[in-house]
């Protein structure tokens, strides 16, 4: 079984695995958190000098000091284009790549490469006057109830700083690992559109629907433990 590096999305933290890691522990995976800088468990440190290399370098230190190899290395929402440009960097120490209803980036793309020019517009407003991009409200990511509140009190400003930085990876590297985009249909969030549009046009992709919201971690552990798991013993 592999080791499961999970790497949380914009507004989040590693506190949003908290309902999945004991499932995978159950079924037998080691599982690993990543915290990416200024968010969630290290909201403390947000600031302009938080950049997309930082949050790439924040898997990469991870995956080393846990001493994995052939990892399964999740990313959720915008998790997806750190774990893409860490996956780059790390070789062997990473095997299958799963993308949580996540961004999929292109060589030479940026987080924001796949937003529509409204949203991009409003993102660099309010990152140039507050150097951050404040949560949504968790029902945005098909969340109610006390499901929605336990987000809801988490949630932290994502850096700004990572915004417009253009993500740069060896595509024929990547292409050649098993990609799993696990894709949330129940509610779909629109903003990740075009990434789903563009796993069923490439090659090499296994898709898997989940009926579950934006946040299956959330509001459907044991569907996306099962999901990571068949993934790990693969």
């Amino acid at each position: 079984m592999r080791d499961v590096v999970l790497v949380h999305g914009a507004w989040h933290g590693a506190w949003c695995w908290r309902r999945v890691l004991p499932l995978l522990a159950a079924g037998g995976a080691r599982a690993v958190t990543v915290s990416l800088t200024g968010v969630g468990e290290k909201a403390h440190l947000l600031g302009s000098q938080v950049r997309l290399a930082t949050h790439v370098e924040d898997v990469v230190a991870v995956v080393r000091a846990e001493e994995c190899s052939g990892a399964v290395l999740v990313g959720h929402s915008y998790g997806g284009v750190p774990v893409t440009g860490a996956a780059d960097l790390l070789g062997d120490a990473v095997g299958p790549l799963v993308y949580v209803d996540a961004v999929v980036p292109a060589p030479g793309e940026c987080w924001s490469s796949l937003s529509p020019p409204e949203v991009q517009a409003s993102r660099r407003e309010l990152i140039a006057a507050t150097g951050a991009l404040p949560p949504p409200p968790a029902s945005a990511f098909g969340l109610t109830g006390a499901d929605a509140a336990w987000v809801d009190r988490r949630q932290t400003a994502h850096p700004g700083g990572v915004y417009d930085d253009p993500l740069h990876f060896d595509a024929d590297r990547w292409a050649a690992r098993r990609r799993t985009y696990l894709d949330c249909t129940d509610p779909p969030l629109a903003s990740i559109d075009p990434s789903r549009a563009r796993v069923r046009g490439q090659q090499g992709w296994e898709v898997v629907q989940l009926a579950t919201g934006h946040d299956p971690m959330v509001s459907d552990p044991a569907a996306l433990a099962e999901q990571l798991l068949r993934v790990a013993a693969g």
